[in-house]
């Protein structure tokens, strides 16, 4: 689990509004823009799904809002703290998610509705793995969200220590995957996502020498039919498995 930014820290410098303290002496002050902050993010995530984050400009986003590019600096430094913003936003439709998901009898059952949830969220949208608790200031979603898988886990009775490698665990596991399976897709994949050619990698494999691949070939079948979901979920249930098993042993 990277570090993650102090929330006491200074807040990073942002550009002085148009028209503030900043600006010219006589100068008329300029009026401020009437969308939103609400309004900025959240079209700011509607680009980020529908084209990745190369397609985030401050220009294609003014075009949506019917403004100037300017007007989102009334709102956001810079590109950044946009992207911060719209992943903590996204975040907060997880945390609604699993509000009832803590406190049950088993702790473990709770790490892993939390965890799946987390998973849906970032496997559709690959942009947002890569800024899960970047800036826990502009991320209060993402820190809660963390914080509250962590309590679960201290629910097992853990020391400080493997109660955070844990809790470490379950993130990487969950943020990799994500991101693995929320690549960009081939041009060759069909509706369902799913890449054409895995035939044909599929049929590479059947012809490599089963004594040189003996595990590729006892598991040929399997990866020509998985699904992807299912195969996390599975990943799933043998890493907690593996933190049940070390909760036992006090």
């Amino acid at each position: 689990m990277r570090a993650m930014a102090d929330p006491e820290s200074p807040r990073r410098s942002r550009p002085e509004r148009p028209g503030g303290r900043g600006g010219t002496g006589g100068r008329a002050p300029r009026r401020r823009a009437s969308h939103s902050l609400e309004a900025v993010v959240a079209e700011a995530v509607a680009l980020l799904d529908e084209a990745g984050e190369q397609a985030l400009t401050f220009r294609a986003l003014a075009a949506r809002l019917g403004g100037g590019v300017g007007s989102i600096y009334w709102y956001v430094s810079g590109k950044d703290e946009l992207v911060d913003r719209a992943s903590d936003h996204v975040l907060a439709s997880v945390l609604a998610a699993t509000d009832r998901r803590t406190g049950s009898e088993d702790p473990v059952d709770d790490v892993r509705a939390i965890a799946v949830s987390l998973f849906d969220a970032l496997v559709t949208r690959p942009w947002l793995g890569a800024y899960f608790l970047r800036d826990a200031e502009l991320q209060p979603n993402g820190l809660l969200l963390y914080e509250r898988l962590g309590q679960q886990v201290m629910r097992l009775g853990m020391a400080p220590r493997p109660t955070f490698e844990a809790v470490s665990a379950v993130m990487g596991f969950v943020i990799g995957t994500a991101a693995d399976l929320g690549r960009t897709p081939r041009a060759d994949a069909d509706a369902d996502g799913r890449d054409a050619g895995l035939g044909d990698v599929v049929e590479r494999w059947r012809g490599l020498d089963e004594a040189a691949f003996p595990f590729v070939h006892l598991v040929l079948e399997e990866f020509a039919t998985h699904d992807d979901g299912e195969q996390f979920r599975a990943g799933l249930d043998l890493l907690l498995a593996g933190v049940r098993l070390r909760a036992s042993r006090g």
